[in-house]
């Protein structure tokens, strides 16, 4: 029996398969792929975040195009962070190639812009973020920090810190984004239940159809064992569904 394909889309952190550390066994169930997303590069300097880029790449991993393979157009999306962003607009593109939709701990600000915590959010790094062009590096990541106790900053990866420093940088708001809800397609929040922030987002989410699971690790919470078996399951689940539409 073919594989179905399952397309993990990492956040503003690590990249590839070093993003997603205990999922990197499902490759015997299923043919995972471990994306790329636009500007993360191990080698090139980082530029300027696109989305739309990056939705190109998400849907030419879920279409079985030749740059990825022969196998059947489809498949489960799992995406973490600033990557649910590209995840979901994906989907809310091209439902159809979508068996199942897991997001952890989403950064999809724009759907909660009138909540709470999330317009808390946007008023202290809505100054930071315009000005971002005209700092530094370092500086620019220090008080990034500063102002989000790491809310948003995945774990170092072991890039030259300045490297990662510039990418962070460069990475767009995350509430300007034309999010809406996906129609027909199974969808699982998985967060950490750690930072209001993200469980104002699973819980809009869970009122428009969403299945919202929390795990132990923090902004991590797929590098549980719990939260790993949570992915697992739902995808289990969810491939023996007809794909959407």
């Amino acid at each position: 029996m073919e594989k179905q394909r399952v397309v993990f889309v990492h956040g503003g952190g690590s990249f590839g398969a070093a993003a997603w550390p205990r999922q990197h066994g499902m490759a015997l169930a299923y043919d995972a792929l471990f994306l790329r997303r636009h500007g993360f590069d191990p080698v090139a300097d980082p530029v300027e975040q696109d989305v739309s880029a990056d939705v190109g790449i998400i849907l030419a991993a879920l279409g079985g195009t030749a740059a990825h393979g022969d196998a059947a157009p489809g498949g489960h999306l799992v995406a973490h962070s600033l990557g649910a962003i590209p995840a979901m607009l994906a989907a809310v593109a091209h439902p159809e190639l979508v068996r199942s939709l897991v997001l952890v701990e989403p950064a999809c600000l724009s759907l909660t812009a009138e909540l709470p915590a999330t317009a808390a959010y946007r008023s202290l790094m809505e100054p930071l973020f315009a000005a971002r062009h005209s700092m530094g590096d370092t500086d620019y990541l220090r008080e990034f920090q500063r102002r989000t106790a790491s809310a948003t900053v995945e774990p170092p990866s072991g890039e030259d810190p300045l490297r990662v420093a510039r990418r962070l940088r460069m990475q767009p708001p995350p509430w300007d984004a034309p999010l809406h809800i996906v129609p027909g397609v199974p969808t699982l929040v998985l967060t950490g239940g750690w930072e209001p922030l993200y469980e104002e987002i699973a819980g809009y989410l869970q009122e428009t159809g969403a299945l919202h699971r929390t795990a132990a690790g923090g902004h991590r919470p797929q590098d549980s064992a719990e939260g790993d078996r949570i992915i697992r399951s739902f995808i289990a689940e969810t491939a023996r569904l007809p794909l959407p539409g």
